[in-house]
């Protein structure tokens, strides 16, 4: 499925098995950018079961001009108050070259639009308390 966004040339395409590598190549830059490479253990076979077979979690991919920029990758959870599902947002990435130009925003911003077609009760996400970057970016949406 291909989502068009209201930044020309950019989509957010949903991922399929071919996209493991890719996803793989960011979670090592999202892991490089917050200074924890050493705790990436992830592999393909590992993370397309999760993503392929178990279904556990979502991914997505942002691309511009064809070229890929960043991604999500989410999964739902369940609020016993609410008696509704959720999504919690694992991570956003997009890739430092790529930054500043909006794509980010476009992101969270689907996945706000799809937490509210899948009726989700929540839309929840944590950021590092030193990067000051995300949390700048977060405030700036309100």
């Amino acid at each position: 499925m291909v989502y068009e966004t209201k930044i020309a040339e950019f989509v957010i395409k949903t991922t399929t098995e071919k996209d493991v590598p890719l996803i793989i190549e960011f979670i090592y830059g999202l892991a490089e950018y917050e200074k924890l490479t050493h705790e990436v253990v992830v592999t393909e076979e590992n993370l397309t079961e999760s993503l392929f077979v178990k279904k556990t979690a979502e991914a997505m991919i942002g691309y511009y001009k064809g070229e890929p920029v960043g991604f999500i990758l989410f999964f739902h959870n369940f609020s016993t108050f609410l008696g509704k599902p959720g999504i919690y947002l694992e991570d956003l990435f997009v890739e430092p070259q790529f930054r500043g130009k909006g794509f980010g925003k476009m992101l969270l911003t689907f996945l706000a639009k799809l937490a509210k077609e899948r009726d989700c009760g929540r839309f929840e996400w944590s950021v590092l308390d030193w990067n000051e970057p995300a949390i700048n970016f977060y405030k700036s949406l309100g």
